[in-house]
């Protein structure tokens, strides 16, 4: 069997659709999305009188002038993983003077963004064979999880073990370890080793499953990112790389030897890793650029196959 693997689209509406049709470009029978769907933040498109609008996006602002010049920046800032929000200057100042109404917002754009794509697969997967399986990543709010289900085409799998075909099972969790920025789906080490093992111990035969967990293992070289600040800056102009991956993926994968790892959340961690028998693989993440990574990669019943790192 092929399957096609990407992650950390963090929001981008191009790389949501670029992924849903790379099972028909690449000819695979399954797409898996590793974790990370959801954007970070809403880029608000303020009214200024006279079909005229102000945006600021990615610290640089601009004027828009009419309809068609309004359609196209909320394409741009859907497109860069934001969620537009058309307003005014008047509720720009009420939301901000109200406790809590950014927060309803946002689970209010996250939520009808992931219900739009949900509709988006089940349109282009409908009839086509080809399955669909998603793991919410660290940063994705738990909201989505109802979401996801209602799809008929799109599967949840975290926290499971599902077959992909008569030789190999995939596990799957997306939790990591604790990150700067403390986000949704995130713990130590203990606790996270603890959850991973739990969702292990359902699989039947490790040695020939994939194992789809968001960090990738510490100290692979797949999980290099640049060094903080306290701040949360780049220290030394970005230059200094660290290793942020986890130690309890690293444990799981040195134990139970899987065919194949699954990997994401360092961005800039492109790339592949063999740990005795597990091909370890991280195909990276441009979203904002709307540029797709990702990995067509081959099953056979005992081994892993052709592989290739794809960009689109």
């Amino acid at each position: 069997m092929k399957k096609f693997f990407a992650t950390d689209v963090h929001g981008s509406e191009i790389c949501w659709k670029k992924f849903i049709n790379a099972g028909k470009f690449y000819e695979v029978s399954v797409l898996i999305l590793g974790g990370d769907m959801t954007g970070k933040a809403i880029v608000p498109i303020i009214a200024q009188g006279n079909e005229r609008f102000k945006v600021t996006l990615l610290e640089q602002e601009s004027f828009l002038e009419g309809k068609d010049a309004v359609d196209q920046m909320v394409r741009t800032i859907q497109d860069r993983g934001y969620y537009p929000y058309l307003t005014t200057p008047e509720e720009v100042a009420e939301i901000a003077s109200t406790p809590g109404r950014s927060d309803e917002l946002f689970l209010e754009h996250v939520t009808s963004t992931v219900e739009r794509w949900m509709n988006y697969a089940d349109q282009k997967l409908d009839g086509t064979g080809i399955r669909c399986y998603v793991c919410p990543g660290n940063d994705d709010i738990f909201e989505i999880d109802e979401v996801i289900s209602a799809s008929k085409s799109v599967r949840s799998v975290e926290g499971q073990v599902i077959e992909l075909d008569d030789h190999h099972e995939m596990v799957s969790s997306g939790w990591s370890n604790p990150t700067p920025w403390e986000t949704h789906r995130e713990e130590p080490e203990p606790a996270l080793l603890s959850r991973i093992e739990a969702v292990i111990g359902k699989a039947k035969n490790t040695s020939t499953a994939v194992f789809n967990l968001h960090p990738p293992p510490y100290g692979s070289g797949l999980d290099e990112a640049p060094e903080l600040t306290k701040d949360l800056r780049p220290a030394y102009a970005g230059r200094s790389l660290v290793p942020v991956g986890s130690k309890s993926v690293l444990a799981v994968l040195e134990k139970y030897q899987p065919l194949l790892g699954l990997h994401g959340h360092i961005h800039e961690g492109k790339g592949t890793r063999k740990y005795k028998k597990t091909l370890c693989i991280n195909p990276g993440s441009m979203y904002e650029q709307g540029i797709l990574h990702g990995a067509v990669i081959e099953l056979k019943p005992n081994k892993v196959g052709n592989y290739v790192l794809t960009t689109g």
